[in-house]
């Protein structure tokens, strides 16, 4: 797990200073993704993985001035560079594995999390603390600014029926780790899943 965890903030920490402007389109995709989690005005919120937090800016709008909104990363130069960019002043920033939260049971509404899955070293084990902090009936969104088959072109692969963002892959994981998905868009703009903390 260690080796796991040094890979992953090792990738992220040689991208940091330059992430936002590699994507410097993807905000308003974040913003429309926010808006179908289903937030409401003094919701508490985690944005898992949120790197240099883009959605950190919609999820306040979203739970407003009484809400609670918490950005957890695992790679210090992610956080820095949320920092840089001000939008530690629309949340708590958390230096922690999403595997592992400092985060009370059952505290939570909602969590938000982009293009995390695909870094999680046990994804079933980071879905189900995901779950644990969440109370039965809040919500879990699973996002990227683009979908399964644009992002593997980005990358100069092949989109693979093993992917774990799959519908007949994410179904049974989320189900197996306290989740229901209720809703799948997996189109060139964007990857959504929807799921419902089950009690």
């Amino acid at each position: 797990m260690s080796d796991d965890r040094t890979h992953v903030q090792e990738f992220f920490a040689a991208r940091a200073a330059a992430w936002d402007s590699r994507f410097p389109d993807d905000g308003p995709a974040y913003t429309a993704a926010v808006a179908e989690l289903g937030l409401r005005e003094g919701d508490r919120v985690l944005d898992a993985g949120c790197g240099t937090g883009r959605a950190l800016a919609p999820l306040r709008a979203a739970v407003g001035p009484s809400g609670v909104v918490l950005g957890a990363d695992l790679t210090p130069a992610m956080l820095a560079a949320a920092v840089r960019a001000g939008r530690d002043r629309d949340a708590r920033l958390l230096l922690t594995d999403v595997a592992a939260l400092p985060v009370r049971s059952e505290s939570l509404d909602a969590v938000f999390a982009a293009g995390l899955i695909a870094h999680l070293p046990e994804p079933g084990r980071g879905l189900r603390e995901l779950a644990r902090v969440v109370r039965p009936g809040g919500r879990l969104a699973l996002f990227h600014p683009i979908g399964r088959a644009a992002l593997a072109a980005r990358q100069g692969r092949r989109i693979t029926p093993d992917d774990l963002r799959a519908e007949p892959r994410l179904r049974p994981l989320l189900h197996g780790s306290g989740w229901r998905m209720t809703s799948y868009v997996d189109e060139d703009s964007r990857f959504l899943a929807l799921a419902v903390r089950e009690s």
